[in-house]
């Protein structure tokens, strides 16, 4: 925990934590968490007692299977947990429409507090940024954990350009909208040579794999991956005209990561 303070002294704030999760949102309980965290890691998340989390029930059950490798300060059932609201799941906070420092008046009293989202780092493609933000208003110290991060894997083993690239989240749901956006990525990355990167909720990765190989042209390169860090990862980069002459089918409940560039 924090450091203790003198007597008569004032409070030594804690610190904020970004601590990863696998990449399994909790579902492939075979995976073993130190295959994708490493054990300075686990050690940090296994002493924390006040957490800020998205889900409070899978961020429980992350925890359990924490201590089944370096047991936790406290019973899971006593640990302190605080949702994100729910509007910014669905919405974002990294517009600063959020204010997320009531949240660490733990940290404020002098604890150390974890930032967890369901899969992954928390803030990158996930919502915590608000909290991340609030920590440094407060002058807090912020101190980011070493674990998966899908983005930065799929992009490493795409075979794309990583010196030049761009997240863009998630593209629109109307199909024309959606097709005008590819064009929009697929225009900068040919022009600039900078690797588009996006995301979508699996059980529109169909219908986006399809948007893609009848929108884009035939040589531009188009990677996807996914359950990165698991025994189910998989991550293939061709041609668009190499994906049309194969049965590329993409599994449902399976988060992906497109890339596409030349």
């Amino acid at each position: 925990m924090s450091a203790a303070p003198l007597p008569g002294s004032a409070v030594v704030p804690g610190k904020l934590y970004l601590v990863p999760a696998p990449l399994d949102f909790g579902c492939d309980l075979q995976t073993q968490l130190q295959d994708s965290l490493p054990l300075g890691t686990l050690q940090v998340a296994a002493r924390l007692n006040h957490w800020i989390c998205e889900n409070a029930k899978s961020t429980r059950a992350y925890l359990k299977r924490v201590d089944e490798l370096v047991p936790l300060l406290l019973p899971v059932q006593a640990l302190q947990l605080q949702e994100l609201p729910r509007e910014v799941h669905k919405k974002g906070d990294h517009q600063g429409n959020f204010d997320a420092r009531p949240l660490l008046a733990p940290a404020l009293a002098g604890h150390d507090m974890g930032l967890v989202s369901e899969a992954g780092m928390p803030a990158v493609a996930d919502p915590g940024s608000s909290v991340v933000r609030a920590a440094h208003d407060l002058g807090l110290t912020v101190v980011p954990l070493v674990g998966p991060v899908s983005l930065l894997l799929a992009l490493a083993a795409s075979g794309l350009n990583g010196q030049q690239f761009a997240f863009v989240g998630y593209l629109p749901q109307d199909a024309a909208e959606r097709t005008q956006r590819i064009r929009e990525l697929e225009s900068l990355a040919l022009k600039t040579g900078q690797t588009q990167l996006f995301i979508e909720t699996p059980y529109r990765n169909a219908a986006m794999l399809q948007a893609l190989l009848q929108t884009l042209q035939h040589n531009t390169r188009l990677a996807i991956c996914s359950g990165l860090t698991l025994a189910t990862a998989h991550c293939n980069s061709h041609t668009v005209k190499q994906w049309r002459q194969q049965s590329a089918a993409l599994e449902k409940h399976t988060p992906a990561v497109f890339a596409l560039g030349r």
